[in-house]
């Protein structure tokens, strides 16, 4: 059986919001819309110019959520504050409305979610399963879970589900994810350090406080860290902190920043890979009873092919090469490369990072990074956001630049990628000490956009204005026994000659939240065989699809049962 709804209006089908042309190359000729959009909130994180403590370099994320359910995603863009803020209108978070004609309208103080403070990254999910996507966001300071109330508003709730935190640890990367199987979201949350403005040292007063010869601001290296989070999803809107019980505090002295969520070894069980700063990876694999081990240093993904811990960014999980595995991609700091670990499909993976022709651009500093098919040809490509932490790198002429170019690395479907972006449009090009990203098709027409959170500066909101004939899909997974998101769903479409796979995942990139609905380029396909959903709770269904270029939706339930 098949529940398909189409997403995708008449009028909307008829006429893009700003419109691919022939006259721009393939794949990709990004431009920056925000301000035509009506995107002009700025960035908040200390001073814009000198970073005195670290606090005011690491940036914030943004999420991608569709609140009010009317099928078009709609932005939340995390903010930072100031550190000194006497006589100044505080920065707050801010919701995005999409209105469907390419502009989007400031929604944040009507939908109650102003809020300030010390943002760090977001994720989205329904954790208690009444249709509506809440928001969790994470920062230095206590936590805050706003709870969609259906009604267009959010009530922030944090306190009274057990999930704000202590507020001594400074919360970075997010995921909600149903790591037993038992219908209901958890939340994971990375952790960077215990952070105290008072005991930080002054720029240039120890080790840790200089960068090629200057002094910079200290750390993370000198700081406490702190571990990681674990709260399980009680129902009845609580959790409880599961950390130790559950292994995930028996990886200590890491300073983590991005969660990415994935079946690294295909057993049905949702595991949490972390990229962190100056320390080895982290992957906790889920054992299926409650607890983890992190098993990154024995699959390969704790280090570089050398042998050697980076400073790790923001993560990126996907299938690549098209084997049908899930593959990472990390970012990590500069005067070093990004990091592409293939996956081999029994649980272990290998450093392909030169051989697949990203062992370049070490002069970049990375954050957010996501796998997205931007021609829609079949093989996802690779957008990374770029920008320094030390201000003092342009000044002091430290071999780098504080504010950065956005890369964009194009899948040629043989294993290899190619560096397109100095063709790939001044939304590309324009320098930007960048942070979060988050991917969606946000008017449903089959693009990918790409939605940039800028340290003290403005966002950007990226759409590809190249033309290409290739087909897509986009699904939207809706749990009736699993989680109402789907979250943890593995996708498997099958076309007349070859098969694409994904899962859905919330948090991942730096900090950031995408698209719950999965997008899959098809190139040439005109007709997909059928679809294959591995459900959260590890059931499988097959469902038909009837054409391609459209939107569709499985419910839990409506398929053909995988005996």
């Amino acid at each position: 059986m098949l529940l398909l709804f189409l997403l995708l209006a008449v009028g909307v089908q008829a006429q893009q919001v700003y419109p691919a042309s022939a006259e721009h190359p393939t794949p990709a000729w990004f431009v920056d819309v925000a301000a035509k959009a009506g995107i002009t909130v700025r960035n908040v994180n200390g001073s814009e110019e000198h970073k005195k403590y670290i606090v005011e370099a690491t940036g914030s994320g943004v999420a991608i959520i569709d609140y009010d359910r009317d099928g078009w995603p709609d932005i939340f863009l995390v903010n930072g504050t100031d550190l000194g803020s006497a006589g100044k209108t505080a920065a707050s978070n801010h919701l995005l409305h999409n209105n469907h004609d390419g502009t989007f309208t400031d929604v944040t103080a009507k939908a109650g979610m102003v809020s300030t403070g010390w943002g760090q990254g977001a994720c989205v999910g329904d954790y208690d399963n009444d249709g509506f996507d809440d928001i969790y966001v994470t920062g230095y300071g206590k936590g805050r879970l706003f709870h969609n109330l259906g009604n267009g508003s959010f009530k922030e709730v944090a306190e009274a589900a057990g999930v704000a935190g202590s507020g001594k640890e400074w919360g970075t990367g997010c995921a909600f994810v149903d790591y037993d199987r038992d219908g209901k979201l958890d939340l994971v949350i990375a952790n960077y350090v215990h952070f105290d403005l008072a005991k930080t040292p002054a720029p240039g007063a120890d080790a840790g406080c200089m960068w090629k010869g200057s002094p910079v601001m200290c750390g993370p290296r000198g700081l406490p860290s702190a571990p990681n989070i674990l709260f399980h999803n009680d129902g009845g809107g609580k959790f409880t902190d599961v950390s130790k019980a559950a292994g995930i505090e028996k990886t200590a002295g890491h300073y983590c920043f991005s969660v990415t969520t994935l079946d690294y070894n295909e057993d049905g069980w949702p595991d949490i890979y972390m990229a962190c700063d100056s320390t080895p990876s982290i992957l906790y694999r889920n054992n299926h009873d409650g607890t983890f081990t992190d098993v990154a240093a024995d699959v390969g993904v704790a280090f570089n092919e050398d042998g050697r811990e980076q400073a790790g960014m923001g993560a990126t999980a996907a299938d690549y090469d098209g084997d049908g595995h899930l593959d990472l991609f990390k970012t990590n700091f500069s005067d070093d490369t990004a990091t592409l670990y293939k996956s081999h499909g029994d649980g272990t993976y290998t450093d392909e990072t030169f051989a697949a022709g990203l062992g370049i651009n070490s002069d970049a500093l990375g954050w957010g990074a996501m796998f997205a098919d931007v021609d829609n040809d079949g093989y996802p490509d690779l957008i990374v956001v770029n920008g320094h932490v030390y201000p003092e790198v342009d000044s002091a002429k430290l071999g780098a630049a504080y504010r950065e170019p956005r890369f964009l690395y194009w899948n040629q479907g043989n294993g290899k990628f190619k560096d397109v972006s100095k063709g790939a449009g001044p939304g590309m090009t324009e320098p930007m000490a960048g942070r979060g990203l988050a991917i969606a098709d946000l008017w449903n027409d089959g693009r990918l956009e790409a939605i940039v959170n800028n340290l003290s500066d403005r966002p950007m909101l990226l759409v590809n204005e190249a033309k290409n004939t290739n087909h897509w899909l986009g699904i939207k997974l809706t749990g009736t026994k699993s989680n109402r998101d789907g979250i943890g769903g593995r996708v498997v479409v099958r076309g007349t000659k070859r098969s694409w796979v994904d899962e859905v995942r919330s948090g991942s990139s730096y900090n950031s939240s995408n698209d719950l609905r999965l997008h899959f380029g098809l190139g040439a396909e005109m007709h997909v065989a059928d679809v294959t959903v591995r459900w959260p709770n590890g059931e499988s269904e097959v469902f038909t699809v009837a054409g391609v270029d459209r939107m569709v939706e499985f419910v839990e339930g409506k398929g053909k049962l995988v005996q």
